[in-house]
């Protein structure tokens, strides 16, 4: 199956911090001017040429980056950090969030690590409450508390 990346992500200065880096791999994704109806549904829908040559950004492919940013979603300090960097209120990231959610769908499903609480976030940015909420030191430490809680007991059961 080929991917092609829906969006261009521009390589990241040397100079950047490694957070910086990471927002500017996702900043066309934040860009005003991209539209929802740019972004499709899936990889699938945007492979139109057949080819099998998959981009790459740096030595990472769209589908590489985009696991690695859902996965991160399952960290609450990280979706706090998102929302400090005002990510979260810009309509083109939230479209990007929602165009993400075919990681919930096999086969994509298969290759997060920790899908429980990476799919959960995703579904818990869909709703704008929780965006402008998750700001809150008191959410995300208790999302925290309330995530290492299911991971103990997920191992007293296993």
């Amino acid at each position: 199956m080929s991917e092609s990346a829906p969006m261009s992500l521009s390589s990241s200065s040397s100079e950047s911090s490694p957070d910086q880096q990471h927002v500017d791999q996702h900043r066309d994704a934040t860009n005003p001017d991209l539209a929802e109806s740019d972004l499709p549904d899936s990889p699938e829908e945007d492979d139109e040429t057949g080819d099998d040559d998959e981009p790459k950004y740096g030595s990472h492919t769209r589908f590489e980056m985009e696991l690695e940013f859902v996965q991160s979603l399952a960290n609450p300090e990280y979706v706090n950090y998102l929302a400090s960097r005002k990510l979260l209120t810009n309509p083109s990231f939230v479209a990007y969030l929602d165009y993400l959610q075919y990681w919930s769908r096999p086969p994509y499903l298969q290759y997060l690590t920790y899908p429980s609480a990476s799919l959960k976030m995703l579904q818990l940015l869909q709703e704008e409450r929780f965006r402008k909420d998750i700001i809150a030191p008191h959410l995300t430490q208790g999302l925290l508390v309330e995530g290492m809680k299911a991971a103990v007991e997920w191992h007293r059961e296993g």
